[in-house]
């Protein structure tokens, strides 16, 4: 997200929504695909929907990764 921003990482509070950030949905997928080559699995392009700020979704991704792994 910091680099969509073009911010420093840690000015990104990870407790606000993506859509406060100004994320459109082509950014969103963007993201999304970006997450799924990264972490080597397929994530419904709906996940930042459902999980609205990084501490949520980074949250549903361990959980996914880990479950993914066993």
């Amino acid at each position: 997200l910091a680099d969509i921003l073009d911010v420093e990482p840690e000015d990104v509070d990870v407790t606000i929504a993506f859509d406060r950030f100004g994320l459109d949905s082509s950014a969103a997928i963007g993201m999304t695909g970006d997450l799924e080559e990264w972490l080597g699995y397929d994530i419904d392009a709906t996940v930042l929907y459902d999980y609205p700020t990084i501490q949520s979704l980074s949250q549903y991704l361990g959980k996914n990764l880990a479950a993914s792994k066993a």
